[in-house]
């Protein structure tokens, strides 16, 4: 039920953002009548959005074939608007790829270029000095939350790491890996002349 609710406010969203910006339908172009599929594994959670050239249609509980099928994790879903960004998640095992890789970039550009100007579409409801005092607002209000993320995680990394012990610092794992490096070289060697001695 909750993901037939989920899919329809998706696909209005993302209708509404072709009718907002007039660029996104002409990225989405090259994308025309083929799917890419989406698979959430911490969520169990699979859709697909297929842009026929000009509405998008998000399916949910989808599991039929698509030109691109994304299998990642709810974390990594915000990284994948920067298309540099997915050869390094399949590389390091966050997402897996099947199909057309130039589809799923596609898709990334389309949405990371998004640049909507809120305040010329609110402008119709509130007047321009009304729209832009809010527009204003809202990101002065996202940057300081993002201030305040940034120093909540510094201060959550610093009580795990110093006082409660319960994470290593950056430095100790190094010096730890550099520690088991030099040790494994030594015990090669060591290995080396008892072969040596017994031969």
């Amino acid at each position: 039920m909750w993901v037939s609710v989920l899919t329809a406010v998706a696909e209005q969203a993302v209708n509404r953002l072709l009718t907002l910006e007039p660029n996104l339908a002409a990225d989405l172009q090259g994308a025309a009548h083929n799917v890419l599929a989406l698979t959430l594994t911490d969520l169990n959670l699979s859709c697909a959005l297929h842009y026929n050239g000009e509405y998008c249609f998000v399916y949910g509980n989808y599991h039929d074939e698509a030109d691109c099928h994304i299998t990642t994790s709810l974390d990594c879903l915000g990284e994948l608007k920067d298309p540099s960004q997915l050869t390094r998640l399949i590389r390091s095992g966050k997402l897996d790829l099947e199909g057309d890789l130039h589809l799923a970039q596609l898709y990334s550009k389309a949405f990371g270029n998004l640049d909507i100007d809120w305040a010329e579409h609110l402008s119709h409801y509130l007047g321009d000095a009304g729209a832009e005092h809010l527009v204003s607002s809202v990101k002065a209000c996202n940057n300081k939350a993002q201030q305040h993320k940034k120093s909540y995680q510094q201060v959550m990394t610093q009580l795990c790491q110093d006082e409660l012990n319960v994470t290593i610092h950056p430095l100790e794992l190094q010096q730890f890996k550099a520690q088991t490096r030099a040790l494994s070289s030594q015990l090669a060697a060591l290995e080396q002349r008892i072969n040596a001695l017994t031969d």
